[in-house]
């Protein structure tokens, strides 16, 4: 056992399969030019449907039931028998996952058995593969069916398939709280850690891009319908018009900061802490007033004993939908009003889409390389800004204060 309490939790490795970037590299590449992920799109092959935009995956092909027609990027070995048990965005979360190890400097045999590694994931499951094998009941009458229907498809997929695959055995959890689930999945691995329960906790946040991820939330009128994709996703924007659907994954190395240091290893920096509240207003859309996401923010900066004037940049979840951005960037204005220097803010989802439960995981690892890298992200498609907050337009240089 190598984690003390006051050891701190450091992020020690990233794995990213996104709509701007399947690498480290390509990700900071889009971050810092501003280069979308958008591509045209024609849902269940009807052109009449007015979604017509989605941050895809390139490079994969996984739209298709059944396992043995799906293909990945050269350099990632699947073998039959996980793959056979996964959804389309198992691939992706196991790709991602290959990464942040590699980046770590963890090899993946050391894992198994090891009791003092834990693996957190995040997904809504995949109710492609859910529809298709519940048709393929109704057609048997029940007669025959996949004996991997129930753990391909469900929330718990990642778990299941990436837990027995790596062998992790220091605590294998799920998440399922829509947006939230993999900040969630972060949150509760910074707990984990902090209290010397285990050494490090893998936290991976994925999910599918097709017709039945995408279209449900069209007809709650939550989608935009502009065919133009410098109009499409622009959070903050008073022109928004609702959010462009994305999947794929991203995986992120949590360890304390003793076990980091154990290996050598030089983490991209230090999760200094968490807090969570629930607006309690409304099952589908923010308080308008954004009272939730304030004290949420006013509770972190005390939990972390932060000081208004040390937050350099806010990733804001900001999806491009009208009463969201809205109720967040009040939320936002309030708290930093007595600010002497007001933090940059901007929305990473202007380039991405809206990948629901990796939400977090995927902004958190943004937040993680562009302070590595030494730079702010920017709002792209920005160009009628609702009020408040300043937002930031381009990539910018810090000015060397914290951020959160």
């Amino acid at each position: 056992m190598i984690s003390d309490k006051d050891s701190q939790v450091v992020v020690s490795g990233l794995g990213f399969i996104s709509s701007i970037g399947n690498s480290r590299q390509e990700v900071t590449g889009s971050l810092l030019d501003l280069r979308h992920g958008f591509e045209k799109v024609e849902f269940l092959e009807n052109p009449d449907i007015p979604i017509r935009l989605a941050g895809t995956i390139k490079g994969f092909q996984v739209d298709s039931p059944f396992y043995q027609q799906w293909k990945w990027p050269d350099g990632y070995i699947l073998p039959k028998e996980l793959i056979r048990s996964m959804p389309p965005h198992g691939v992706y979360a196991f790709c991602a996952l290959s990464q942040a190890l590699n980046d770590a400097g963890i090899v993946s045999e050391s894992m198994r058995e090891d009791s003092r590694t834990a693996l957190f994931c995040a997904s809504a499951g995949s109710p492609f593969l859910l529809g298709h094998h519940l048709s393929e009941m109704r057609r048997n009458r029940g007669m025959r069916g996949s004996p991997f229907g129930v753990v391909s498809t469900i929330s718990g997929t990642l778990n299941f398939n990436l837990g027995a695959h790596f062998g992790i055995r220091g605590g294998n959890c799920g998440f399922v709280s829509a947006c939230a689930s993999s900040t969630h999945a972060i949150g509760y691995a910074w707990d984990q850690i902090r209290l010397g329960r285990v050494d490090r906790v893998i936290v991976i946040g994925a999910e599918d891009l097709n017709d039945e991820s995408v279209l449900p939330f069209a007809a709650m009128r939550a989608l935009s319908q502009q065919s133009d994709s410098r109009l499409a996703s622009c959070p903050f924007d008073r022109k928004r018009s609702g959010f462009v659907a994305s999947g794929g994954a991203v995986a992120l190395v949590l360890e304390s900061s003793l076990s980091a240091a154990s290996r050598g290893a030089t983490p991209y920096g230090v999760i200094e802490g968490w807090f969570q509240t629930s607006d309690g207003y409304n099952p589908a859309i923010s308080d308008p007033e954004g009272r939730g996401i304030e004290s949420c923010m006013r509770s972190l900066l005390d939990a972390t004993s932060t000081s208004l004037d040390e937050i350099t940049y806010l990733n804001a979840h900001a999806t491009s939908t009208v009463q969201g951005d809205q109720s967040e960037a009040r939320a936002i204005t309030r708290v930093f009003s007595d600010a002497k220097v007001f933090p940059w803010v901007s929305s990473t989802k202007a380039l991405t889409g809206h990948p629901l439960s990796m939400s977090g995981a995927m902004e958190t690892a943004f937040c993680l390389l562009a302070a590595k890298e030494g730079f702010v992200p920017g709002s792209a498609h920005l160009m009628n800004l609702i009020r408040p907050p300043k937002a930031c337009a381009s990539p910018r240089k810090p000015s060397g204060r914290k951020s959160l």
